[in-house]
């Protein structure tokens, strides 16, 4: 019983960190630019953290990527750098529509190809199974909390428009941008999930000896390798708009200095989000999948929602906006749940 209580609680604070990790972006100047803020988070979340981290975590690390061979570690990478370009794209999305509208999209694109491309990849037998038809379930259910949190993020726009006399065939650009952006950072994070039903060959090796390595830190070499390969993709394309915004010497700017050290913040609470849920799913025992994951992702939401109408996003928005993000989060909560129960249900 106190694995499980002890589980449940480092879930619920992963889920804050992960919930939370842009929080403290809106506490930059608006006058730094983007990539002068993300640029550093990136490289801290991909590569320094886990470079410092991973030798101490795991011994023999490098060892078992040698024995995984390249063939082993090449679609967990391809899979990382793909999730480090829909990272990007979500901290792209946070400028145009904000922390809560942004989660609530990009959660929710996670949610819906995160599940159905493995199983239809490996597993597509189990769509008619009782799990896999709960699994759709809760798959199209997340489909229309989407779709009514971009209502919602619509319906913001429109009011705002109206308070501030901005045309609104004007004012929904950046919005409707905003909202591609999300879906589309949903859809590449994801590729997380994909990169993980790959790992067949890094988890064995691990598990095997001379690592005999079978607790929650068993997944923690596939999670460094997707890190790194988020590392070349997020990276690269701060430093292409570093450089072409001729923004390196920013970094020179005591208002980016500040900015680089509240990316420290961001990275580190982004990678203890994916540290504790390793570690309070495997405190779950066989729960950790099914339940842990529900906990895990509809925690975040919630928690993701909160930091923005608590930092004001939705003050302006107007009451029937409001009433719609509201609707539109329990929806994605009830999703993850659904989602939940199905893979609970296979065992």
């Amino acid at each position: 019983m106190y694995e499980i209580v002890f589980g449940f609680s480092i879930l619920l604070l992963g889920a804050m960190c992960g919930g939370s990790f842009a929080l403290p972006s809106k506490f930059v100047s608006k006058e730094v630019p983007w990539e002068n803020l993300w640029g550093p988070f990136f490289l801290f979340a991909t590569l320094l953290l886990p470079v410092i981290a991973g030798p101490m975590l795991v011994p023999g690390l490098l060892a078992i990527y040698a024995k995984a061979g390249l063939m082993g570690l090449l679609l967990p990478f391809v899979f990382g750098l793909l999730w480090g370009f829909g990272s990007m794209t979500l901290g792209l999305s946070f400028a145009f529509i904000g922390l809560s509208l942004a989660y609530a999209i990009n959660y929710g694109g996670q949610i819906i190809v995160g599940f159905t491309v493995p199983m239809l990849l490996h597993t597509p037998d189990k769509l008619t199974t009782p799990s896999g038809i709960m699994i759709a379930i809760g798959v199209v259910v997340c489909l229309m909390g989407v779709t009514v949190c971009g209502r919602a993020g619509m319906l913001k726009s429109r009011h705002e428009a109206t308070l501030t006399g901005i045309a609104f065939v004007l004012a929904p650009k950046g919005m409707f941008r905003g909202l591609i952006l999300a879906l589309l950072s949903g859809a590449l994070c994801a590729c997380w999930a994909v990169g993980f039903s790959y790992s067949g060959t890094i988890l064995a090796v691990t598990a095997d000896a001379p690592h005999a390595i079978v607790d929650w830190r068993q997944s923690l070499p596939v999670t460094f390798l997707m890190l790194f390969g988020g590392f070349f993709s997020a990276c690269s394309y701060c430093a292409m708009k570093l450089t072409r915004n001729k923004t390196w010497k920013r970094f020179y700017d005591i208002r980016v200095l500040f900015a680089v050290c509240i990316a420290l913040v961001m990275a580190a609470l982004h990678d203890a989000a994916v540290a504790l849920f390793g570690l309070g799913a495997g405190k779950l025992g066989t729960l950790g999948v099914s339940v842990g994951y529900t906990v895990f992702m509809a925690f975040a939401i919630i928690v993701g929602n909160f930091n923005g109408f608590w930092t004001g996003e939705w003050k302006n928005a107007g009451k029937k906006a409001k009433t719609w993000i509201y609707i539109g989060i329990a929806i994605l909560v009830v999703a993850v749940c659904l989602i939940g129960i199905g893979k609970g249900l296979d065992g």
